[in-house]
């Protein structure tokens, strides 16, 4: 006896979906974007365009805001680059080794995310300033770092750090620690392993870091303006002049300066979108 098997065709559109359908969704998505995206950056494009090219090019490059940007830019791959290292760091102890108040440690890594920008600024610079408990020993030493750019760089640090940790940390926790065993038993160095076997897997992950710490240190405003001081030509930032100009109302200048940090920031995002693809098709990480 046998049975016949019949392979009935699928109904029309498919199993049912969760979420609503595809053009609701992709209205909604655009809506979205159309108003937190583009609106903003059009208006801003079209306030620009009232300047002349003479008036928008000595808008952007007064001697004045060339040294914010200088500072802004500057601070910001210093601050990126240290949080890469110590971002590593901070996320391979809270991965590979067990202590007392780990938990603690590992909730205290977002502080800078919950904190207001203000309330870390004003801490640091009582903290860092001639008269704080630590900024008294090093102006003793003659390295003072309040009202300075090296009160900027470390800002823009404390306020970056966890992206890099909180980027890198759950790759290393997915890393398999077979691969390090196997290249132990060949016998490769610890550094060897490090560079060869671990440093290729969460490459893409430290760029990934680095590019949101240094887009987050170039926005930022609430945690430097008091530690910097804001002395012209020394320690000003680049938000801080565009808002000098909304302040006296030259809203077609402010909107110039704030163009040209919107172009470097994107290229220098794009290169680093390229850098992690290509690291990504040279060591055969997920995308």
């Amino acid at each position: 006896m046998t049975t016949s098997v019949s392979h009935a065709p699928p109904k029309k559109g498919g199993a049912k979906r969760v979420l609503p359908g595809f053009r609701l969704t992709l209205g909604y998505t655009l809506m979205y974007l159309a108003v937190i995206v583009l609106i903003p950056l059009s208006a801003l494009l079209f306030k620009t365009s009232t300047l002349s090219w003479d008036q928008f090019w000595n808008a952007v490059t007064a001697p004045r805001v060339l040294a914010s940007y200088r500072l802004t830019f500057g601070a910001s791959l210093i601050a990126a680059l240290v949080n890469v290292v110590f971002g590593l760091l901070v996320a391979w102890v809270l991965v590979r080794y067990t202590f007392p108040f780990k938990k603690i440690i590992d909730a205290m890594v977002d502080l800078p995310f919950a904190l207001p920008t203000a309330v870390a600024g004003i801490s640091l610079t009582a903290l860092l300033a001639g008269n704080g408990w630590v900024g008294q020993y090093l102006e003793a030493w003659g390295l003072p770092v309040a009202f300075k750019p090296a009160g900027v760089v470390i800002a823009l640090i404390f306020i970056g750090l966890p992206f890099v940790v909180r980027t890198v940390q759950p790759v290393l926790e997915d890393a398999e620690k077979e691969l390090e065993e196997a290249a132990t038993c060949l016998g490769a160095t610890r550094l060897q392993t490090f560079v060869r076997v671990i440093l290729p897997s969460i490459a893409p992950a430290l760029l990934t870091g680095f590019a949101m710490a240094f887009a987050r240190a170039i926005g930022e405003y609430g945690s430097v303006i008091f530690i910097a001081g804001n002395m012209p030509m020394i320690s000003e930032i680049t938000p801080l002049i565009i808002i000098g100009k909304l302040e006296q109302y030259d809203y077609a200048g402010a909107t110039a300066v704030a163009v040209v940090m919107l172009v470097i920031s994107f290229v220098l995002l794009l290169v680093i979108n390229a850098l992690q693809a290509w690291q990504r098709r040279h060591t055969g990480a997920p995308a």
